[in-house]
Order: C-alpha cells, then structure tokens, then sequence
C-alpha cells in the first residue's frame, strides 16, 4: 500500500507541469482525480482524510513537509468560510468521498496574501507545495467523528508501540514499559535520589530517529519532571533514574511530536530514542503562579477602590 501510493505521488509529480490544472476563485490550482462511487461532500459535514504535502524549490530535491499517510489521518469539518480560501478546504466541496485532489500552493501567492510574513529558508521565492488529499469517509455528525478519531489514535498508537517492541526484541534489548508506551533500558540507575514529580533533573542527552538511526539532537537540559516541559515520554521515562543514572528511552510518536513532528529535524509520526544520563536531581524552585485576566481585572478593581478611599 505504501509503495503504491508513493508510485502515484511520484506520477503526480511528475507529471504535474502539463496537468491541466483548474483554478478557484482564491487562485488555487488544482485536479480533481474522481472516484467511481462516493457520497457528495457538502458544507458542515464531517470528514476523514489523509494529505501529504511536497515542498519544491527550484535547484533542489523535493522533501515531504508532512505527511498523515500511514500514520493518523486528518479530520475537519467542510467550512466554505473565508478563512478556508487558498487551502484544499476550499476544494472539498466539489469532491465526493473517495476522490484524490491534487493542488499547488504558490509560496508567492502565500507571501502577497500575508499568509506567511516573510519568505525564509523553507519557504523560498518562487517555490511552490504540491499537495495530495484523499477523502477516505464523512461521517453523519461530529460525534461520529470523534468516535472514529479515537478509534485511529488508539490503532497508530499501539502500531508506533508494536513497532518498538519489535524493534527491542531484535536487538535484544530488555527495557520496561511505562503506563502509556513508552519503554526505558536501564544501565545504571543512579542513586536514591530519583528523578521524580517535582524535582529538577539536570540530563545530559542524545536523541536519535528510531527508524533512520540518526541524530537529530544533543546536549544538556534542565527539566522539573511533572510541568511538561517536555514531550510526555520523558516525563514518564525519567522517574526511573536516580542521580548519576544512565539509559535509553524508546518513545513512541504519540508520547513524542505526533502528527506535527518537529521540522525540520523530526519528521511526522517518528519514533524516538534517547541516550540519557541523569547528572543532577535537586528539589525545584517553585513554581510562578501566572494570573488570570479575572484576577488581574479584580486587582486593577480594589486598587481603584483603594486608591478612591484615600481621597476622600
């Protein structure tokens, strides 16, 4: 299945500069590669739906910017508004389920419009997104959609866990598995002073792409474990280290960076491993209670009334 959508794609591609392409009123390119059978999309229903977009610069390879096949699909409602113009949101209503659309984004087009403010070392001058969507099911209300939403999270999640276990198993490496999915090996386990809910951990850390085994990042943090400071595989990971600890930690994407990743070194729905060394564990400062609009605008209130009592 991978295999052959990555055929078409490149089909599309390259075949994408004599494509007679239509236009909507916002300027956006597009075709409409029809199904046979599919119902009719229309304004405010709920649908299901896997896009991918390709980003092409003039003198340079193309690169995938995001991508939700094999991983988890995207779900919106139709919105004809306004702010859906020069998006694939705008085409939907002239599609029906089971439809491919393909279309082009002007990275120009973005910047004479004040989408993006400024052109910048992804979004070129004169470079363009080739972007694919296929509509995979519209559901009858919106609560249709978050029960099949749910179901998906739960089906990628456990397929990004499987795909740890197996990659453990071939390696031989026996970790232990934390409540939600993540997996931590421990080669030394540092004193009693854990890393727990709470404290402030010092980590010495490298972190590396599970399916490419590269690096992405490396370097030293400070985190108070429990005030997510960073992605949820970590704070499930580091309680198990004391001070002085030393491991790994395997993290799904769904306790990681998920559908978005983190461009451009982490790419959608990638698992992760992080070589860790706990170096220091101290109790944390406490926390700044940020104030509400509410109890600003009550402060801003008895001062006024303050300050009329001192004037009369």
């Amino acid at each position: 299945m991978k295999q052959a959508f990555y055929f078409l794609l490149a089909a599309f591609v390259f075949t994408s500069c004599s494509v007679n392409y239509d236009k909507t009123a916002s300027g956006l390119r597009y075709k409409i590669y029809p199904s046979k059978e599919g119902k009719k999309i229309a304004a405010n229903d709920f649908i299901k739906f896997n896009i991918e977009y390709l980003l092409q610069r003039s003198g340079e390879k193309d690169s995938v910017l995001n991508s939700t096949y094999n991983g988890m699909p995207g779900y919106t409602m139709v919105d004809t508004g306004k702010m859906t113009t020069y998006s694939f949101v705008e085409l939907l209503p002239k599609s029906k389920v089971g439809d491919s659309l393909v279309f082009i984004i002007s990275i120009d087009s973005l910047k004479s419009k004040g989408m993006i403010p400024e052109y910048n070392e992804v979004f070129k001058k004169g470079a363009n997104v080739l972007g694919k969507v296929k509509i995979i099911s519209v559901f009858e209300n919106q609560d249709a959609m978050m029960k099949d939403y749910e179901a998906e999270g739960t089906r990628v999640k456990e397929k990004e866990v499987a795909a740890i276990e197996s990659y453990l198993k071939e390696k031989n490496i026996k970790a232990v598995k934390t409540t939600n999915g993540a997996f931590v090996e421990v080669t030394n386990a540092g004193n009693d002073v854990k890393a727990d809910t709470g404290k402030q951990a010092t980590v010495q850390y490298r972190g590396v792409l599970m399916e490419k085994n590269k690096e992405f990042d490396a370097g030293s943090i400070d985190v108070v474990v429990g005030r997510h400071q960073v992605i949820a595989g970590w704070e499930e990971a580091l309680p198990y280290f004391g001070e002085g600890g030393k491991g790994r930690i395997f993290i799904p994407s769904s306790l990681g960076y998920g559908p978005q990743g983190s461009p451009p070194a982490i790419p959608p729905f990638s698992n992760l491993m992080f070589e860790v060394e706990v170096k220091k564990v101290q109790k944390a400062a406490p926390q700044q209670q940020s104030m509400s609009p509410e109890m600003i605008q009550e402060l801003i209130k008895q001062q006024q009334e303050k300050q009329q009592s001192q004037n009369k």
